[in-house]
């Protein structure tokens, strides 16, 4: 099997309770460390990568975006996912030729730009470009941003969600829903269903998740903020 079919069997049949849990490295040692530590699979956070670039999160040239992420495959022998935000501005066409050049086996696309949510349709016929210009070669994480820059509402993140999936999107990604709405959600939205967990234990746990509805979970910037809390913490110590 190509990694795009070891990674898209990762999604399929998971067990109620049991999400594939895709944890965010920002750079090839945090991503070497991930893979020691048993995980089949890896999705990297553009803020991670950002705030290890040097920039504010949504401020990385997409040269400089791409060549991270292909450090990143290149350090590891698992599938890589990869956050490339709005696409840059790529055309679709170009979008997943550097996707591949990059070699990752996903990607995650945004459905806001600027903190406004884009048209819905408009951002289908996107992704059904991408999905056609892809054809089975990537896997498509498609966010739907109602909870992060709309309304909240449920049923607009629902049909938002299910233009994605009707344009061909594998998988969709409403971040920061509430956890009160994921059975609503996951009774909605037809395919696999990714939320976000947090790491300083205010969310609930991957699994609780899981029990929910999500069929995986990622963490966004979080391992790399934590781990720049422990570096700050150390550095502290040490100039006392």
């Amino acid at each position: 099997m190509s990694k795009v079919d070891v990674f898209r069997a990762l999604h399929r049949k998971r067990a109620q309770g049991d999400p594939l849990i895709l944890p965010g490295p920002w750079d090839a040692a945090s991503a070497r460390v991930c893979v020691e530590a048993g995980f089949p699979a890896l999705a990297t956070p553009s803020a991670g990568v950002a705030a290890s670039l040097g920039y504010e999160d949504g401020a990385t040239p997409a040269d400089e975006m791409f060549a991270a992420v292909a450090r990143i495959v290149r350090a590891v022998d698992v599938p890589v996912s990869a956050d490339v935000e709005g696409g840059y501005g790529l055309a679709p066409k170009e979008l997943v030729e550097r996707l591949l050049e990059a070699g990752v086996v996903g990607c995650n696309l945004e459905d806001s730009n600027g903190g406004v949510l884009k048209d819905p349709h408009e951002h289908a016929g996107y992704l059904a470009e991408v999905r056609s210009a892809a054809a089975d070669r990537l896997f498509v994480n498609a966010r739907v941003d109602t909870f992060l820059h709309g309304d909240g509402d449920p049923e607009r993140a629902i049909e938002r969600a299910a233009s994605y999936v009707a344009a061909g999107a594998d998988c969709v990604y409403p971040i920061l829903a509430p956890v009160d709405v994921l059975p609503l959600l996951r009774a909605g939205i037809q395919g696999p269903l990714n939320m976000v967990a947090r790491l300083d234990g205010e969310g609930p746990a991957p699994a609780v998740l899981g029990e929910l509805g999500a069929t995986r979970v990622t963490f966004g910037p979080g391992l790399q903020r934590r781990a720049a809390q422990a570096l700050r913490e150390i550095a502290d110590g040490l100039a006392k």
